[in-house]
């Protein structure tokens, strides 16, 4: 039997564009309508639901059957009119968040509302009041909230949420978005003048490795299950050379060779674990043993009671290796197995406290 079709749902700039074309209306004609039609970068147009809120008009997100943290909640615009010709712009009201930091899409200290979205919304809004100034104040409530969940503290935007979208579509399990948020991140670092960066998977692992190599400062980038995109896009910014750190249940997908670590694309943890294993001398009997655990955690503690535990250090090597390669040698990269405590279990020499290359927790705090 067929798949049902994912459905797709609008963006946030989408919403906002529909939300102001009807605060247009209302200001026009004195009611709020109960539709607006909009019209996104590729020409294709969105019919949205609008209803009246205090102040303006409001459109509730769909989000189709994407996993989005704004699905369902309201986005609202509210216009101040001028009766002289002049520019459309905006403010960031309730829960949409104000950029604070170089390398965004717009420059520090305007709303997060991107360059898309603002085409949007402009046009919308001319395509009822014509050439007359126009201020608009986009809002979010509970969008402050929301952000937290969101890539935007890292982004330093603050808050609230971004106003988002480059097609005005939002595609389920489309991993743009999120390529993109990392993209901006890379940027926002390379601005700010870091030129060593710092990669690790998550939260736990920055943590870890924060408390491992006491590092400070806004200098980690977290890459989820995309180290080769971030690798890819460090060397093309001209970073000057990066760590890696990770607990091996996601590095040792990096030492297999795999650069996307997401579980349904690839593993190879244990095939690498086994094989450093074998070739360290390890008799077949402990490496089917490896073979056979569940976990990381289960392999760690038996390299341990094997008295194996400098196969990290090798294993961190062939990360690196694959790391520099990758990028031909361009972008060098050093690496760390730690564990969840903080712990290094084993590093290449450029990435220790104690290497002969400059330290990579010595740069000072930038924020």
């Amino acid at each position: 039997m067929a798949c049902k079709p994912l459905r797709e749902g609008v963006t946030t700039g989408t919403c906002a564009a529909a939300a102001a074309k009807a605060a247009a209306l209302c200001f026009r004609d004195g009611k709020c309508p109960g539709q607006v039609t909009v019209t996104g970068p590729s020409e294709r147009t969105f019919t949205l639901s609008v209803f009246p809120v205090p102040g303006g008009c409001g459109v509730v997100k769909d989000a189709g059957d994407d996993v989005d943290a704004t699905d369902g909640m309201t986005v609202c615009a509210s216009l101040e009119v001028s009766p002289e010709e002049g520019p459309v712009t905006f403010a960031a009201g309730e829960g949409v968040g104000t950029v604070t930091l170089p390398g965004m899409k717009v420059p520090p200290g305007e709303p997060a509302i991107n360059p898309v979205p603002r085409r949007m919304i402009g046009d919308a809004v001319r395509s009822v009041l014509g050439p007359r100034a126009v201020r608009v104040t986009v809002s979010i409530p509970g969008g402050a909230e929301t952000a937290k969940h969101t890539f935007n503290p890292r982004l330093g935007v603050v808050g609230g949420l971004s106003i988002l979208g480059t097609t005005g579509v939002v595609r389920p399990m489309d991993e743009e978005a999120l390529l993109a948020s990392l993209d901006l991140e890379l940027s926002i670092l390379h601005s700010l003048g870091v030129r060593d960066l710092i990669m690790t998977f998550g939260s736990t692992g920055e943590t870890a490795l924060r408390k491992a190599f006491g590092i400070e400062g806004r200098r980690v980038i977290q890459v989820g299950n995309y180290p080769g995109h971030v690798l890819d896009e460090a060397a093309r910014l001209g970073f000057r050379r990066g760590l890696i750190c990770g607990h091996p249940g996601k590095l040792l997908k990096v030492a297999a060779g795999s650069f996307n670590t997401h579980n349904r694309v690839a593993d190879g943890r244990l095939e690498a674990l086994c094989a450093h294993a074998a070739m360290a001398g390890a008799q077949r009997d402990f490496v089917q043993q490896l073979y056979a655990c569940r976990t990381a955690e289960n392999a760690m503690k038996l390299l341990q009671d094997e008295g194996l535990t400098g196969l990290w250090e090798t294993l961190a090597g062939v990360v690196a290796r694959r790391c520099t390669d990758r990028s031909f040698g361009e972008f060098p990269v050093e690496a760390a197995f730690i564990d969840n405590d903080g712990n290094i279990l084993g590093c290449t020499p450029g990435a220790g406290k104690n290497s002969d290359t400059p330290d990579f927790q010595t740069v000072h705090a930038i924020i």
